[in-house]
């Protein structure tokens, strides 16, 4: 396999106003000649076509990362797989790249999550879910559209290409029950710490645990967020202000059990028990060392999972075999999904709920109601042992 196989791609946003002009590569006769006459984009080569479509819109920086990460992938294959620029794709190439993200070649597959610079590094760390894969054509159909729009291409194959289809459940049902959670709380606030960091870690992490269960916020809206994002208008109602999908920024609702563990979480860190609104400190420390550093949401995410993995053995311990085994599935986004689950069935209004998750679709909201399924269940299993009484 040649060794740069999977070299870096340029697919940095163009800085603002830019228009990527000055940093143009030299254009020969042969590429001029495959513009049409009438484009609105400088673009001369397929890298440069999807920077500027990763630039053109209002993303958010993890939007940007994974759009560059799928649009490294495809013109990846471009290259290496097909043979062909963007001009000379078909729509059967594209259904190609369709299936070819089911079963990657191995040489493109690696477990370890190299640096894009490490010679090691590969695209895939396996084979994508339909979910996945229907994540990664939509980046391909959108840097389509937006070359053929821009008169980059004459045509937009990809057009033709239909989506992905997944599985769509009408009920939510990865989340955990009260009872689950209740488990989960118990293990962290009991974890042996014996030095300030690792006291400092046990009540960071049950307050972060605390902080997702009566929120429902994503994991990156906690994450991002400041220490003064939580505060009290001085009527007995706490809130946190978060950032979330599109920037749209939401207030939460702040039980009094987040603001104990929030309160805890601070003095472990030596810092007063309330804090002012222009407070920037960051609201998830790392527990490393004596300075305010923000941790990563990956780190976050690995927290809540050693969380999750403790509350399996407590479980397997009490004999709950099934709780056990839904705690060793669970991962952060489960957090979200329990406390919109366990607030629709005890008979919260769904576009309170709505405003809370920050659903755009209230349909959203909708499949995390499970109470009528719970009742209809109830009811089946009534009438049969009501049937088997009277034969």
């Amino acid at each position: 396999m040649p060794e740069k196989k999977f070299d870096v791609i340029n697919l940095d946003p163009f800085p603002a106003h830019s228009g990527g002009a000055a940093e143009r590569r030299q254009r020969d006769t042969d590429a001029l000649r495959t513009i049409a006459e009438d484009a609105i984009t400088d673009a001369r080569t397929d890298s440069e076509i999807a920077r500027e479509f990763i630039s053109h819109g209002e993303l958010g920086e993890k939007s940007i990362a994974n759009t560059q990460k799928e649009l490294f992938r495809f013109l990846t294959w471009c290259r290496e797989e097909a043979g062909k620029t963007l001009r000379q794709l078909t729509v059967a190439d594209l259904n190609g790249y369709k299936e070819f993200l089911k079963a990657p070649p191995q040489d493109w597959i690696s477990t370890t999550k190299w640096p894009r610079s490490d010679p090691r590094y590969r695209p895939f760390s396996g084979p994508l879910s339909d979910a996945s894969r229907r994540q990664a054509m939509i980046a391909v159909k959108g840097l389509f559209a937006y070359a053929a729009q821009t008169g980059y291409l004459r045509r937009d194959p990809a057009a033709l290409v239909k989506h992905v289809k997944t599985a769509s459940a009408s009920r939510i049902t990865r989340y955990l029950t009260p009872d689950a959670l209740e488990l989960a709380l118990a293990v962290v606030a009991t974890r042996e710490a014996l030095t300030p960091a690792s006291i400092r870690r046990r009540e960071r992490d049950r307050f972060l645990l605390t902080a997702y269960i009566h929120t429902g916020a994503r994991l990156s809206e906690i994450v991002g967020a400041n220490m003064g994002a939580l505060y009290t208008e001085g009527n007995g109602r706490w809130w946190l202000d978060v950032l979330g999908k599109g920037n749209k920024p939401r207030r939460l609702p702040v039980p009094p059990e987040m603001l104990a563990a929030f309160r805890q979480y601070r003095a472990a860190f030596d810092l007063l028990p309330q804090t002012a609104r222009s407070d920037d400190t960051p609201l998830v420390l790392s527990s490393r060392g004596v300075s305010l550093v923000r941790i990563t949401d990956e780190a976050a995410s690995d927290a809540l999972k050693a969380i999750f993995t403790a509350a399996a053995v407590a479980a397997d311990r009490l004999g709950d075999a099934d709780m056990a085994a839904t705690f060793r599935q669970a991962s952060a986004h489960w957090l979200r999904h329990s406390m919109l689950t366990n607030h629709a069935n005890n008979g919260v209004q769904l576009k309170t709920l709505q405003e809370t998750a920050g659903h755009a679709s209230i349909a959203t909201t909708a499949a995390y109601l499970h109470k009528t399924d719970n009742e209809r269940h109830d009811e089946i299993l009534a009438s049969a042992g009501l049937s088997k009484e009277m034969s």
